[in-house]
Formats: C-alpha cells, sequence, structure tokens
C-alpha cells in the first residue's frame, strides 16, 4: 500500500480549524478507497511561533519540508503582527525555497451556491488562474534609505527573467491543452509597463507557437476585470503575474459565491520539492474559535492534492461529496448566507464519502 506523508500545518487564526476539517475528511478519503494510506505530521509555526521565538519557522523550516510529499497549509497572518512579518516569514518562505512556481487557482460554482452575476447560473463560470508564483512583483528585490527623514524612500522591483516567464506561460498553455476548450487568456500591463511585461508578451507569443491546437489572447489586466465580471462565458485558463492573478483570483472566488471555497496550489512541477496545498481565505481572526469557517476550499485543495499525488480516483470522490454537500442550503456556512458550523460540514462530506457508491 501506498504512504504519502503529508506535512499538516494550520498556521494562524481559521487555519487550523479547516486544516483539522481536512485531515479527518482526508483520513476518510483513505479509508474508502483502501489503496493508500496518509500520515500526517503536524507543524506549530506561525504567529503564535513567531511570539514565541521571533521567527514564524525555524530557519531550516524549508529544509524540514522538502521530505514530505506534500504539504497542507492553512493560513498566515495575525492582527498584532505586521503581514509582511507573517507572509515573508512563513508562507513565501516556504514557496520560494521548494520553488513552487506555478500557483493554480481553479474556480467553478459549485452546487448550491448562488453566483452575484445575476446572468450566470453556473456553466458560464469554469475557470483556472495559474498564478507565476516565485518572481515578478513579490520577487522581494528592493529596501528603504533615510527612514523617517523628508527624503526617505522605498521602492519595490518587480523582476521577471526569461526563464520565470517561459516556464509559467509554458505550464498555463500546457495546462488549457489538457482543458476541453483549449482556451488561454494572457493577462498583461505592457501598455504601462514597458519593459518587463513587454518581454512577458514576447515569451507569450513564442511559447504559443509550441502549442498550435490552443487558442489564446492577450488581455490588459484592468480590462480583465471587466471580461470576468461582465463576459465570463469567454474565458478559461488564465495565466497572469504574481500581483495580477493575486487580485484576479479573489475576484473570481467573490464570482463564484465566496472565498470561503476557493482553493489554491502552489505546484512545483519538476517534483523535486514538495507541493503546498492551501485555501485562498486569510486567517479571518473575527470568526476564529466560532467554529464557523467554511471549509470548502480546504477540501477542494485537498482534493487537488490527492490529484497532484495521483490519486485521482479519490480526488474526485472527495470533490463530489464535496459538490452534494454544497447543493443543500442548509450545510451552508454564515459566509454562504447560511448557518452551518465547520462541524456540520466536515460531518456531512465525512457521509457523504462513506456512503459514495463509487
Amino acid at each position: 500500500m501506498k504512504t504519502y506523508n503529508i506535512a499538516a500545518m494550520g498556521g494562524d487564526g481559521i487555519g487550523p480549524e479547516v486544516v483539522d476539517a481536512a485531515v479527518e475528511a482526508l483520513k476518510v478519503c483513505a479509508e474508502r478507497d483502501g489503496g493508500f494510506q496518509l500520515k500526517f505530521q503536524d507543524f506549530d509555526w506561525g504567529s503564535d511561533y513567531y511570539k514565541k521565538h521571533g521567527v514564524m519557522m525555524p530557519e531550516d523550516g524549508a529544509a524540514q519540508l522538502r521530505k514530505f510529499d506534500a504539504i497542507l497549509f492553512g493560513a498566515v497572518g495575525a492582527p498584532d503582527i505586521p503581514d509582511h512579518i507573517t507572509l515573508w516569514g512563513l508562507r513565501l518562505a516556504i514557496c520560494q525555497p521548494l520553488d513552487q512556481y506555478a500557483n493554480v487557482r481553479p474556480t467553478r460554482i459549485l452546487p448550491g451556491i448562488t453566483s452575484p452575476l445575476r446572468h450566470v447560473s453556473g456553466p458560464e463560470l469554469d475557470w483556472v488562474i495559474v498564478r507565476e508564483n516565485s518572481e515578478g512583483e513579490y520577487s522581494g528585490v528592493g529596501g528603504r534609505a533615510h527612514r523617517g527623514l523628508p527624503i526617505e524612500v522605498a521602492q519595490d522591483v518587480s523582476v521577471m527573467t526569461r526563464p520565470g516567464v517561459q516556464r509559467i506561460i509554458r505550464y498555463a498553455f500546457k495546462l488549457a491543452q489538457s482543458r476541453p476548450r483549449k482556451l488561454l487568456t494572457v493577462v498583461t500591463k505592457s501598455n504601462a509597463q514597458r519593459h518587463a511585461m513587454v518581454m512577458w508578451d514576447e515569451i507569450a507569443a513564442e511559447v504559443a507557437k509550441e502549442f498550435p491546437d490552443v487558442t489564446w489572447d492577450k488581455m490588459l489586466v484592468d480590462a480583465m476585470t471587466m471580461r470576468m465580471v461582465m463576459k465570463p462565458q469567454t474565458l478559461d485558463t488564465i495565466v497572469a503575474t504574481n500581483l495580477h492573478a493575486d487580485i484576479l483570483s479573489d475576484l473570481a472566488a467573490a464570482l463564484a459565491g465566496s472565498l470561503g471555497i476557493a482553493p489554491t496550489a502552489n505546484i512545483n512541477p519538476e517534483r523535486d520539492a514538495p507541493s503546498m496545498f492551501e485555501p485562498i481565505h486569510g486567517s479571518a481572526f473575527d470568526i476564529t474559535g466560532k467554529g464557523v469557517a467554511n471549509p470548502v476550499a480546504t477540501f477542494w485543495t485537498a482534493a487537488m492534492m490527492l490529484e497532484h499525488l495521483g490519486e485521482k480516483h479519490a480526488a474526485d470522490r472527495l470533490m463530489k461529496a464535496v459538490e452534494r454537500v454544497t447543493a443543500d442550503p442548509k450545510l451552508h456556512t454564515p459566509d454562504l448566507g447560511g448557518s452551518a458550523t465547520t462541524k456540520q460540514v466536515t460531518e456531512a462530506v465525512c457521509e457523504a464519502l462513506r456512503t459514495a457508491n463509487d
């Protein structure tokens, strides 16, 4: 029997609550399938760890994670610690050293959930956003000088490399090629950013020649927001820079009904390091400990993890269980307009897994 070693890291806020829920469901998946097992190791890294040790995780944290097959991550961020400390100290400190350069964010309207778009009933919105996850606007290059003085200067430099752009564009084309519509939209801002984004456009055109069966177009990021709202049916696979895709994927989640249902996967396509799977939503300290966090996004990202590990049948079964549960309004958490608890949704998903016919 195959055994997969999973690093489970709840992190901050509601992160531990939704990761615990996902671990429970994943254990049922493994039991139901019978062909593999999952071994979880918990990590207490995050803001509480920072308050005790002055760092979000140990200096060799990324190295410790290399021995695992995958990482299941909750959330990072605390109201009493600056966001740049929590993000750069944990999430980015994992993604970048492990070269998880492809951030993949599927978005579709699950059964029982209503989009805020009045003309969308479901099938019109079925996207995958591919986010460059290692450089660009979040490269970390820059600094501050003359702090507190009238001449203080602060600078963040967006760094794009030809290899970095090539690999994410090629990844997006391959993903688009694998989907039924074989359609890709490349998001840019080359009208204003005349160096790196122009190179981004040029590389997209070069890589496109390798995929003659993929239909692709190019869209300025500001116009893209309008297209996502007004013409969602014209989109399928989308690729954008670190910053642009970060913003667009939150809009996508909102258009699909809630940030609480949106998953993401930080993929190392070469598989020379583990990939990390997490919900898009943040730590949500306003509802921490209340037992009402929506675990659906974490279930969905857990399904993505199973598929990445090669357990597609179990992944499909988990998503079917999630869809059976979201179809019942009585099992909607407050972010979806309901009153269900995290525990109730988790128990319902686990029961759906146990009683699945396939």
